[in-house]
């Protein structure tokens, strides 16, 4: 079983958007007995509660289910239980190069690193900007991407 977990900063926008996309490719390559898919957040705010509003009404626009998600931290025992741990912006990336500090485990990348000559490398906040339309967009082209790249590299 390959395990991918997405990460952000509080985990309700991006990280929860980018989990029920990714599982929704997921099933339908009809790989769902190969890839597991979570999501977590590097700060605890808003551990327990379910996605931003911004990112349920996107994924019920584009009938992707989130349904029981909700939001946790990262934890030690994640370094050790997931094969991809996949960052939404290089702050994301030194967070969890400070929490897990350690050199050799999964594939830790930021998931537009996946996408040949990205808009962006970073998937902008839309707790911040506002633009859940933009990060839907980067972060569906960035999972389409990551999951070609999984199944090259897992030959699966």
């Amino acid at each position: 079983m390959i395990r991918v977990l997405f990460v952000c900063l509080g985990n309700i926008c991006r990280s929860p958007m980018a989990e029920a996309i990714f599982r929704n490719y997921v099933r339908e390559a009809q790989l769902e007995g190969k890839i597991k898919v979570d999501s977590a957040g590097t700060g605890s705010w808003h551990v327990g509660k379910p996605p931003h509003h911004g990112t349920r009404d996107i994924l019920e626009r584009e009938q992707i289910s989130y349904e029981g998600m909700k939001a946790r931290q990262v934890h030690k025992e994640d370094w050790n239980s997931f094969d991809y741990i996949i960052a939404m912006d290089a702050q994301n990336m030194d967070d969890l190069k400070d929490f897990f500090q350690q050199e050799e485990g999964p594939v830790v990348k930021r998931l537009m690193e996946f996408v040949v000559d990205p808009a962006e490398l970073d998937v902008p906040d839309p707790y911040y900007t506002g633009n859940f339309n933009y990060t839907y967009e980067l972060v569906s082209n960035g999972c389409k991407n990551l999951l070609t790249y999984i199944k090259e590299h897992e030959s699966i």
